[in-house]
């Protein structure tokens, strides 16, 4: 049976926006990075777990992106990083070259790629890695993919006056004449034919909807496996943190009052997953609501 790739989010967003006329509008001002490349230079599997070293060049993990923009995105505060992508799930964010990862499937397709601190994407040839990983059925990596990249997690305030629309393609191209990128957002469609970051505007407080589908030249889907959907919770960050009982006690013993248990030195709820003393599962789950 065939499967086309189809990928939806739900978002909360909580807002003062009453706009009921949603745009995309294309995003310039951010550094090229024509020459920045993400190698992958080794994988070790160890304890369950898969261990990546990637070689960043021309790139500095953990700094912030100088752009023209003259209005705000959601930013990381920990700076540039590498989108880490398994089987068109959530990403997972990365501020150092080596980390580790439990994959949960058969045979599981990774796409990393290098990331602004905006979370915009590196769109050249170098500045990504698409690979396989499991025992599993394989599937052609020469296929023509569409990964979803952003909006991600939870919008309040001034973030939700403009959101970064990002997707990543890989071994297809879209323009006026050829295959198109198909965004609903809500009951709004949009027809996207240039390969480039785009930003929201005009979106109303509540649930969000965005779905990506790939088009060839006709207008019809194209094949290509996976299906994707998940729903979050208008919660704060202190919130999320609350539920996930199991992080409060260690968080105490954390270096910093407001580690937000990612990549902060010393922090003790990385310290007790790395000890399988925190269900990954349940760590991943937390990652991905994370904004």
């Amino acid at each position: 049976m065939k499967k086309i790739l189809v990928l939806f989010i739900a978002l909360i967003f909580t807002s003062c926006n009453n706009s009921n006329q949603i745009a995309i509008k294309k995003l310039e001002g951010s550094p090229s990075y024509e020459n920045s490349k993400l190698k992958i230079k080794d994988t070790n599997f160890e304890n369950d777990k898969y261990e990546f070293s990637f070689e960043v060049k021309d790139y500095e993990l953990g700094a912030q992106t100088q752009n023209d923009f003259n209005f705000k995105l959601a930013n990381s505060g920990k700076g540039q990083h590498i989108h880490f992508i398994v089987n068109n799930s959530p990403y997972s964010a990365h501020y150092t070259e080596t980390f580790t990862k439990q994959l949960k499937g058969d045979n599981n397709v990774i796409l990393a790629f290098l990331s602004r601190s905006h979370h915009e994407s590196v769109k050249n040839n170098d500045a990504f890695i698409l690979t396989q990983i499991g025992k599993g059925e394989e599937i052609d990596l020469n296929d023509e993919f569409l990964f979803y990249s952003r909006p991600k997690g939870v919008y309040k305030g001034k973030d939700t006056e403009k959101l970064l629309l990002d997707f990543y393609l890989v071994n297809t191209k879209i323009s006026a004449d050829g295959n198109k990128v198909r965004a609903t957002i809500l009951d709004s469609k949009f027809i996207i034919d240039e390969w480039a970051p785009y930003y929201i505007e005009g979106l109303p407080k509540g649930e969000i909807s965005i779905k990506l589908e790939l088009l060839d030249e006709k207008g019809d889907l194209i094949d290509s496996p996976g299906v994707r959907e998940f729903q979050l919770d208008s919660l704060s960050e202190v919130e999320i943190k609350s539920g996930f009982k199991e992080f409060k006690a260690l968080s105490a013993e954390c270096r910093f009052r407001d580690c937000r248990h990612i990549n902060e030195p010393n922090c003790a709820v990385k310290d007790a997953l790395d000890k399988g003393e925190i269900n990954i599962n349940r760590y991943e789950s937390y990652l991905n609501i994370l904004p």
